[in-house]
């Protein structure tokens, strides 16, 4: 859920980057927010309260504020926080919370940010959007290393890597074994267990991927897609294109 959310996230302009500070007590009722923000507390904490649900803030756990969120909210604790403010179209009915290590990262992000906007440099408006995503990112990399065992993820990055850079090859098991360093039989084991696909799979999902991204470029001729994407001919193309999508290539 929480990876669809950032996905979702398309930032069109950064209205403001504060810091500020509340007391332990100080609490609000807050009408449904007419833009989006980011509330990174790293010092104290503050519950939040939407639709009968808390949503804790403090050094760990950051939280959106969707634009449309209705909630109140009270400092349990005294201390400071930086909140983004930012406008993105779509739209939510409640805070989302994320767990995060250390804040360190991205709240240094965003003292650069406020600086950066307090004397009004050049570009400011397209660097302080590049910096909201570069945020976003960090978050999603945060969320993937939650769900992907350190060992395993480490053991199958480089092939993962491979596989991004060569899926226009003919892979085999083997050959994806051995910059794994493992067995053919443990590699597929293990790559499944991480990925939920086969590494073969995986590899035609890119694929496909990637030529539905071509169909709707001005690419050239479907027979241009299928050997970029290292197909034999036209039909096998347009026969994998089809299974993995319900539909044939000229139709898509």
């Amino acid at each position: 859920m929480q990876s669809n959310f950032l996905a979702n996230l398309v930032i069109t302009k950064v209205h403001s980057v504060t810091t500020m500070f509340t007391p332990e007590g100080t609490k609000s009722k807050r009408k449904p927010r007419e833009r989006w923000a980011l509330v990174v507390k790293y010092e104290g904490e503050t519950v939040y309260t939407s639709m009968g649900k808390d949503f804790l803030s403090d050094g760990t756990h950051l939280v959106f504020l969707p634009k449309g969120c209705a909630y109140d909210w009270v400092c349990t604790k005294s201390g400071h926080f930086t909140i983004l403010e930012f406008e993105c179209d779509f739209s939510f009915d409640s805070p989302v919370i994320f767990n995060v290590k250390n804040n360190e990262k991205i709240l240094k992000t965003l003292k650069i940010m406020e600086n950066r906007r307090n004397i009004k440099k050049p570009m400011e408006d397209i660097e302080s959007i590049k910096d909201a995503y570069s945020i976003i990112l960090s978050l999603s990399h945060n969320q993937s290393e939650q769900y992907l065992p350190t060992e395993k993820r480490q053991k199958i990055a480089p092939v993962i890597e491979y596989i991004s850079q060569n899926y226009n090859k003919n892979l085999t098991n083997d050959m994806l074994a051995d910059i794994a360093g493992t067995s053919t039989v443990y590699f597929r084991k293990l790559f499944t267990s991480v990925i939920g696909l086969s590494p073969i799979a995986y590899t035609h999902k890119l694929r496909i991927e990637k030529a539905k991204e071509m169909l709707k470029s001005d690419f050239g001729t479907l027979s241009d897609v299928a050997l970029s994407l290292g197909y034999a001919n036209l039909y096998d193309f347009s026969r994998d294109f089809k299974k993995h999508t319900g539909v044939c290539p000229s139709k898509f």
